[in-house]
C-alpha cells in the first residue's frame, strides 16, 4: 500500500527551513551573517524504520530555501553555509475513525536532529536535537484513494489542522 503520509512530509519539510532558522534569531530575511548567501543541504539522515522519509524531508526543506529567496541553494562544495539533519523519529497515529473503525484523519509527528553551521567562519548557527513537527490531515475515501489523488495534485495546499511545534530556546 502507498504511503498515507507522503504529501504531508513534504508540507513538513517546507515549514522545517523556516522553523530551523527562526529557533535562535537566524530568519531566512536577513538575521544571517551577511556573507551567507548560500546554502548547501545534504540528504537527511534516517535514523527511523520508514522508508524515505528522508528524501521527503530533504526535498522540502531544499524547495523552501529556493522559494524563500534568501539563500541560494548550492553543492556542499560552493556553500556557505550547510543545514544537515536527520529523521530520527517517525509516528503516524488515527486521530479519527468512521463508524467501521476506519481510520478518517491522521497525526503525522517527525522528530528531527539539525544544525545549522556557517562554513566560511567555522561556526555553529544554530543546532536543535529532538525538533518535533505535527501535522494532522484526513482522508477522504480509502487511504489509497487519498494518496493517489494526492499524487496526481500539484505539490501546493495544506494539510487540514497542521501544525508546526516550534522548539522553545535554541
Amino acid at each position: 500500500m502507498a504511503d498515507p503520509g507522503r504529501r504531508v512530509r513534504r508540507i513538513l519539510g517546507l515549514g522545517l527551513a523556516s522553523v530551523l532558522l527562526a529557533g535562535c534569531g537566524y530568519s531566512t530575511r536577513g538575521s544571517l551573517p551577511d556573507h551567507i548567501k548560500t546554502v548547501a543541504v545534504p540528504i537527511f539522515k534516517n535514523r527511523t524504520l520508514e522508508p524515505g522519509v528522508e528524501s521527503a524531508i530533504t526535498s522540502g526543506v531544499v524547495n523552501a530555501f529556493s522559494s524563500g529567496g534568501r539563500l541560494r541553494v548550492v553543492p556542499l562544495a560552493e556553500a556557505d553555509a550547510i543545514l544537515e539533519g536527520e529523521v530520527v523519529g517517525y509516528a503516524l497515529e488515527g486521530l479519527a475513525f468512521d463508524r467501521s473503525a476506519i481510520v478518517r484523519a491522521y497525526r503525522l509527528r517527525l522528530t528531527l536532529n539539525v544544525e545549522f553551521r556557517d562554513v566560511k567562519q567555522s561556526a555553529m548557527l544554530w543546532r536543535q536535537e529532538g525538533l518535533q513537527e505535527t501535522s494532522d490531515f484526513q482522508v477522504e475515501g480509502s487511504v489509497s484513494d487519498t494518496v493517489a489523488r494526492d499524487r496526481d495534485r500539484a505539490e501546493g495546499g495544506q494539510p487540514r489542522g497542521g501544525s508546526i511545534l516550534v522548539p522553545a530556546q535554541a
